[in-house]
């Protein structure tokens, strides 16, 4: 049986990579002199692609790759994958929900009580040998206060049900209401900034969502109110940001995503009502393997049965 030909356009674990190489032929462009040379002469005969979330893969590289079948991404993201076309093209597109929903909750609740409670910058405080000076300001009590969530896909759901160990009371912002959930449904994104006393942002990135966060949804969450932001860097209008912690108008925020990451205002650095954390809410072991197995799952079963694991919605 031939060997079907994989390319890899993502930054991937070395050990997923070492696995899919056991089981395709697998290319991996960035070790291409020229990769977008390599794509005009070799990206014909290319039955399968996989990417991760931070990188995805655009219009233009799939469509230089004419036999493409199947899209395998590393991550739940997809705002940068062209989803879209892919489909239009009949190729299949599979990601990695569900397996990352306990870390990234866990990682969202983490930033929350630092955030809160200000955790990291009384770690500070010891560390610069203040505390024999005097003691370390009041903080905000996490337990029994409001919570309102951006989003309630199947991170936000679980995010929400963390909540109910603090004994908080949950409302959420979306699209439509979500059925069959207990929380209410604020339609309205200011009501819900004005209603918090913690705002966490869960939705999707890309386009719809740009800059939703911006310097009237910060005024509104005002200034006892704390952000959290576990979603997409872009979602936040991170100078509205910035000005907003500066000067006060919101309490605090906790953010593990910004909108040219790695690369982070010098201006959000210099705040210390702000806890600052590297795009590390879903990297924990356990589950960037559970990621790694999902993503040579999707290829595995696309091959062997025509579906897909976990399947990207209809753009």
């Amino acid at each position: 049986m031939t060997t079907r030909r994989l390319i890899n356009v993502g930054r991937l674990p070395p050990a997923l990579e070492a696995r899919l190489a056991q089981s395709y032929a697998l290319t991996t462009l960035a070790n291409e002199p020229d990769p977008a040379a390599y794509l005009a002469a070799h990206g014909a005969g290319f039955d399968a692609l996989v990417t991760s979330a931070a990188i995805g893969v655009d219009a233009a590289t799939i469509a230089a790759l004419p036999t493409l079948k199947v899209i395998s991404n590393f991550g739940v993201g997809l705002d940068k994958v062209d989803v879209a076309f892919a489909q239009g093209r009949g190729i299949a597109v599979g990601y990695t929900p569900d397996v990352l929903n306990d870390c990234v909750a866990d990682i969202a609740f983490g930033l929350l009580i630092d955030a809160a409670r200000s955790l990291s910058a009384a770690d500070r405080f010891v560390r610069r040998g203040e505390w024999p000076k005097g003691a370390f300001p009041l903080a905000r009590k996490v337990s029994g206060a409001k919570l309102g969530l951006v989003g309630l896909g199947r991170i936000g759901r679980t995010i929400a049900q963390r909540a109910g160990g603090f004994e908080m009371p949950v409302r959420y912002h979306a699209r439509r209401p979500v059925e069959g959930v207990a929380w209410a449904h604020e339609p309205s994104l200011l009501e819900l900034a004005r209603w918090a006393d913690f705002l966490v942002i869960i939705t999707a990135g890309g386009p719809a969502t740009r800059h939703l966060i911006n310097a009237e949804v910060l005024d509104a969450l005002g200034p006892d109110g704390f952000l959290v932001n576990v979603a997409r860097g872009s979602v936040i209008d991170e100078a509205a940001l910035v000005q907003a912690l500066a000067d006060k108008r919101i309490a605090g925020a906790g953010l593990d995503v910004f909108e040219n990451e790695p690369n982070v205002p010098a201006a959000l650095i210099a705040l210390d009502n702000v806890v600052l954390v590297p795009h590390i809410a879903s990297a924990t072991r356990e589950t960037r393997q559970a990621m790694a197995d999902r993503v040579y799952d999707n290829l595995q079963s696309f091959f062997a049965e025509g579906r897909l694991v976990s399947a990207a919605p209809s753009a």
